[in-house]
């Protein structure tokens, strides 16, 4: 099926695809709701949740409660498990039959692998890895954020011309309201013109880690390891001051890339997205590879002891200091709260 070369004012409408497993929406399909919900109300249209999958339609309503006007369900054996060519066959074919103006995807392994697929079966453009979404001045076009080639520049990407606009959006960049559970909205069924037959993948088998997952996204508190932190002594240090916090810790590419933390902990450009109550950023220079990552970050407290650091162009709070000397004072003042 070919998508027709329309122009962008017959296309109406905000699209949020739903990432959903275990029984729930991911998180981060619920924070693009309440996103989409913002910029839905700026453009006057409504919020449609596309969710795809087998005996998921106890998740409606929540999805309605966080934003969505309408949610169309795709329910069907055949999109029990995440396949490619099933997901983008569905999400093509309701695309081409409504015509939205934008969809939505999470930058996770899943949206990562599906919006591509989708655009270019839509013979549209999608912009990937976003850290922030408005409307231009004109009232029709997504400006879509994100960093330039690694370096300290952000850049402002749309698409004037294809419909409907794509981009993927990391997680934990948009804010994730209170859902309103009295919200009414519509519930769509959608035709699955695909069997199992005409799918020439086969999941034979899903495989669970039992090992704990590390939810930086989800985390209230966050003491984050840079490259001021070159030890084993230094790390214990921060993992401590992290303990008696309650808090994850996480880290730069650095501290990763030298085997003082795992990778599921890397903060930045080329790791998570977080937006925390506190981030405790410790020997951090505050390069945009990193701080793209935490930036949202509610309460920024930076330790760090070069003055013209850049980190402290985004700290609330600054500690011009040695952190092996500051942190020991703060882990000795909390163990005498708690004692």
């Amino acid at each position: 099926m070919t998508p027709e070369n329309a122009t962008p004012d017959v296309h109406r409408g905000i699209w949020v695809f739903i990432e959903q497993g275990e029984g729930k929406p991911a998180r981060v399909s619920l924070e693009l709701l309440c996103k989409g919900r913002v910029l839905a109300d700026q453009l006057d249209v409504d919020v449609t949740a596309i969710l795809i999958g087998h005996d998921v339609s106890n998740q409606v309503g929540e999805l309605i409660g966080y934003g969505a006007d309408e949610v169309i369900l795709a329910d069907s054996s055949v999109a029990k498990d995440y396949r490619t060519e099933v997901y983008t066959k569905i999400i093509a074919e309701q695309v081409l039959e409504k015509r939205p103006e934008i969809l939505l995807i999470g930058a996770t392994s899943v949206g990562r692998d599906l919006a591509p697929r989708v655009a270019a079966r839509l013979k549209t453009g999608c912009t990937s890895d976003c850290t922030g979404l408005a409307i231009d001045e004109s009232g029709r076009m997504i400006l879509a954020t994100k960093p330039f080639l690694g370096r300290n520049v952000m850049a402002d990407i749309i698409c004037p011309e294809k419909r409907p606009q794509m981009v993927t959006v990391r997680p934990g960049i948009m804010e994730l309201h209170k859902p309103d559970e009295t919200r009414k909205g519509n519930l769509i069924h959608a035709n699955i013109n695909i069997s199992e037959e005409d799918v020439e993948v086969k999941v034979l088998d899903t495989l669970i880690s039992g090992a704990h997952k590390v939810d930086l996204e989800g985390a209230e508190k966050i003491v984050a390891v840079g490259a001021g932190v070159d030890d084993e002594a230094g790390f214990e240090m921060l993992k401590e001051l992290a303990d008696l916090l309650g808090a994850e810790l996480g880290a730069t590419n650095l501290p990763v890339d030298a085997g003082w933390v795992s990778d599921e902990r890397k903060i930045g450009q080329t790791g998570k997205t977080v937006r925390p109550r506190l981030y405790m950023a410790c020997g951090i220079s505050g390069a945009v590879q990193h701080t793209v990552g935490m930036m949202n970050s509610e309460l920024i407290v930076a330790i760090n002891k070069d003055p013209k650091a850049e980190i402290f162009d985004l700290a609330d709070y600054g500690i011009v200091d040695d952190l092996y000397k500051v942190v020991p004072a703060i882990i000795s003042a909390l163990k005498g709260l708690k004692s």
